[in-house]
């Protein structure tokens, strides 16, 4: 299947989750060029800069690197090679795909354990047991709420955070609880897209889930359109 999947999501959540996200990389992209072109203005106008503009456009760009993996499994844009499979009947093409897709979610699951078991300490909370698969929570995880970022000041409205995670201390820097948190957010929300993806395979309505044969597709349709001129 080439270029964008045409998935619009019909249910109320679906369409939640769909506005959340491309909403967001949205603001992402609009936050780092703002903030990049900021910088150059004051550093090469007024010789002077945001001290804390880097680290949050690179954070920013971490948080758009992560919600864009999941973007680019409900438009069908990853890149993969498929040489192999193309030459496999219908059904094999078929099973290949599921196979493939049951791949990415048992991935996406670990990740999504992964990201909480990084995250939690960052959050005063505690990470699960199990090296692959979840047993619970375990005991004794000494926290890393107090852990700040280099430079990014501590802006207001977070300040509630010192009462519930960092035992009424204050906090000097933008905790790094708050960057991080993108981690479990954006591994659920790819787990969302992979199980998407595949129910989208199995029922028939997407072929894998990968882009296919993009240039060949952008040839035939230029060679068309110079056929009809």
């Amino acid at each position: 299947m080439s270029g964008q999947s045409g998935h619009r999501p019909g249910s109320s959540f679906g369409q939640w989750v769909n506005a959340v996200e491309e909403g967001a990389i949205a603001v992402l992209l609009g936050l780092m060029t703002l903030i990049t072109f900021v910088n150059v203005v004051l550093r090469y106008g007024f010789n002077n800069s945001l001290i804390w503009g880097l680290e949050v456009t690179l954070i920013l760009f971490a948080w758009l690197v992560l919600l864009g993996i999941s973007y680019g499994f409900k438009i069908t844009s990853h890149l993969g090679v498929d040489a192999l499979i193309n030459a496999l009947p219908h059904r094999g093409r078929r099973i290949s795909a599921f196979l493939a897709a049951a791949c990415c979610i048992a991935y996406a699951l670990l990740l999504l354990k992964g990201s909480w078991d990084y995250w939690a300490p960052f959050a005063a909370l505690q990470p699960t047991e199990g090296r692959w698969f979840p047993l619970g929570f375990t005991e004794g995880v000494r926290d890393r709420a107090f852990y700040t970022t280099d430079q990014v000041p501590m802006l207001g409205i977070f300040r509630w955070l010192e009462d519930l995670i960092n035992y009424g201390d204050e906090y000097e820097k933008l905790p790094r609880v708050i960057p991080y948190a993108m981690l479990p957010f954006a591994s659920a929300l790819i787990l969302y897209r992979v199980i998407q993806a595949t129910i989208a395979i199995v029922t028939g309505k997407q072929d894998s889930l990968i882009v296919s044969h993009e240039a060949e597709d952008a040839v035939a349709e230029a060679a068309a359109s110079h056929g009809k001129n």
